[in-house]
């Protein structure tokens, strides 16, 4: 052979060149990275109706959209940004089986944040269903908290720690996919924080974890960081904690942002800090890929939403995992009420949408929650007192709303899915308080009154009927406030029963601090005592159990029967029972001043005087000088 050592040289520069490749391959440089994601689920196993004829969401579809996505994008991961519970029936396997984890587990999630609604079932429920999911040995997506650990007052503290240790739930993780290493970190925001009362945990510095997270993730060779945040975005800056997150932390590359149901068409970008978040109630899968620069930079490659809808066939494998969950709710936490998960209870011509945010007016899904509250002290409460009731819902509480066609039994407990009773099952129960009129109508100021500030404290009620403008003063906008269908004025000094669910009713104590101390209700008992354990106001049916919201809407739902539900539920904005005007009409804008009202038009008639005098007077000034008069004032 002829010039061997030129030969070799040769193969060799050419195997030099082939690892070259290989390693920029491998590098960030040139890679691709794909993230497939969720948020919000709230347990959505199922399609739910969607108000305009067809269907959302689905776990066996949202299967098939993953196994698609991943036949285009092998190397992609699949994380999920948190509350993956509590949202419809198979909710209630929550502490017994974890049904959520496991079948997320079965479709290929990576990682998810922990929500707020993780914790609904209480720190200890938390436990309990990290416990049922340990022990199935079943797959399940790895767990990640970088900022939420049980209090040190929290007498469950190390029975938590513990069931958190055999999980193996951490504050990061590595991950190596297709040759590069990601970090990934879970957060929970400072809103997710406030909406777990009952967590029994800390809420850690944000900024300072992240930071940490961050920091320890690229010393141990992260390549691409991603944060799972539990803490959302908003319209207003000041509001949007995931924006405020990329500005004060450097080094994140991707957040996941949940918590605050966004749908982003785009992503955002801050600081280098790409945003992203598919919309609530697994309605969409989301789908971005970056790409790296061979300067180190990254650029957006690709971002969509994929629908999760009718014209995605199902999994055969996920589906029948669902199948199994709804037999398990039937056999067990149905069985008590006689009822099954696709039992229809009624039927409806017409749709019952949720409140629209933000916007005061009547709600028809509202006040026919409302109504079956009050049908439920009637008909389902044993020793119900012979006294003036009302009953109260909040736009809060509603969690899904009712399409025309059948309404069954999972439908009716979409509506009011949230919270826990006392007795450890799903779903809050009513209790009974009492306040006086003046409270009552102060209840109906904070609809009128707070709403604008906090769109989930409106309310809708039943045996009230009450009207206020929304163009008069803070706190002195209700202008008229009767019991329902009669001439009788509230009056100050009686005591009015008040029903509701047990978050509306703890709520109510928040009242004055919300108000700026302007406005206050004290849950009473019927004696006038005040009220120190609302455990002691659940309603209870003849055989001693909680009567849950939910069934109570369930319950009167049969009612109807196969007639369907009444015309009078037909009106998106409600019946007049809650009259709404933006009149400025100066009669109705006068008429009924409580103290803050004359007050406001005190100070506002003394502003009036005092600029008066002040433009006379300087006119009077330049009058004099235009005359070449001195001043003294």
């Amino acid at each position: 052979m002829k010039h061997p050592r030129r030969v070799s040289a040769c193969l060799l520069a050419v195997l030099l060149l082939l690892s070259l490749l290989q390693a920029l391959a491998a590098s960030p440089n040139n890679h691709s990275t794909t993230v497939l994601f969720t948020h919000d689920l709230h347990s959505h196993f199922l399609p739910q109706p969607d108000g305009a004829g067809g269907e959302s969401g689905g776990y066996a579809r949202l299967k098939t959209a993953l196994d698609r996505e991943r036949a285009a994008h092998p190397d992609a991961l699949t994380l999920d940004g948190g509350d993956f519970s509590i949202g419809s029936l198979i909710q209630t396997l929550y502490t017994t089986q974890g049904a959520e984890l496991r079948t997320m587990g079965a479709m290929g999630y990576d990682a998810a944040a922990v929500g707020n609604h993780e914790f609904d079932h209480t720190g200890t429920g938390f436990a309990e269903m990290l416990r049922a999911v340990t022990e199935s040995g079943s797959r399940a997506p790895a767990l990640l908290t970088a900022n939420y650990k049980p209090s040190n007052d929290n007498p469950d503290r190390l029975d938590i720690q513990r069931a958190m240790a055999a999980y193996g739930v951490q504050d990061y993780m590595l991950l190596e996919r297709g040759g590069v290493t990601y970090g990934i970190f879970g957060l929970m925001g400072a809103d997710s924080h406030a909406c777990a009362p009952s967590s029994g945990f800390t809420l850690g510095d944000i900024t300072s974890n992240a930071q940490r997270c961050v920091d320890a993730l690229k010393e141990q060779g992260a390549q691409f960081i991603i944060c799972l945040s539990h803490s959302g975005t908003n319209e207003k800056k000041k509001l949007s904690e995931d924006e405020q997150l990329a500005e004060k932390v450097s080094g994140i590359d991707l957040i996941v942002s949940g918590h605050t149901h966004t749908t982003l068409a785009e992503p955002l970008l801050v600081n280098d800090t790409y945003i992203v978040s598919a919309g609530p109630y697994c309605q969409n899968l989301g789908s971005v890929t970056i790409e790296w620069t061979e300067g180190g930079g990254k650029r957006l490659a690709d971002y969509h939403l994929t629908p999760i809808d009718e014209t995605l066939p199902g999994d055969p494998d996920i589906a029948a995992m669902v199948e199994r969950w709804k037999g398990l709710v039937g056999g067990t936490y149905l069985g008590r009420y006689g009822l099954y998960y696709d039992q229809v209870l009624t039927r409806t011509e017409f749709d019952l949408p949720a409140p629209r945010s933000g916007v005061q007016e009547g709600n028809a899904l509202g006040e026919l929650v409302a109504d079956s509250f009050l049908w439920a002290t009637q008909n389902l409460e044993v020793d119900a007192p012979d006294v003036p009731t009302v009953t109260v819902t909040a736009d809060g509480v509603l969690r899904a709303p009712l399409a025309s066609g059948e309404i069954t039994t999972s439908l009716a407990f979409d509506v009011l899915s949230m919270g826990v009773g006392s007795d450890g099952t799903s779903g809050f129960p009513l209790v009974g308080v009492y306040l006086t009129g003046r409270e009552l109508r102060a209840a109906a100021e904070v609809d009128a009154s707070v709403t604008p500030l906090m769109p989930a404290a409106q309310l809708y009620m039943a045996g009230l009927d009450y009207s206020f403008n929304t163009h008069r003063m803070f706190f002195n906008r209700v202008t008229d406030c009767r019991i329902h269908n009669s001439a009788d004025q509230v009056e100050d000094g009686q005591l009015y029963r008040v029903v509701t669910g047990m978050y509306s009713a703890q709520m109510l104590g928040t009242v004055k601090s919300k108000s700026l101390g302007l406005l206050s209700l004290e849950p009473k008992m019927a004696d006038g005592t005040p009220v120190t354990d609302f455990e002691e106001c659940i309603l209870r049916d003849k055989n001693g159990n909680e009567i849950k919201e939910w069934y109570a809407l369930a319950a009167y739902l049969q009612t109807f029967g196969e007639e369907g539900l009444s015309p009078r539920y037909s009106y998106p904005n409600g019946d007049g029972r809650k009259h709404v005007s933006r009149s400025w009409n100066p009669i109705e804008l006068m008429q009924n001043l409580n103290w803050i009202g004359w007050t406001a038009l005190a100070a506002a008639v003394l502003l009036v005087v005092f600029l008066v005098f002040l433009i006379r007077r300087i006119r009077f000034v330049r009058k004099r000088r235009r005359y070449g008069k001195g001043t003294r004032w």
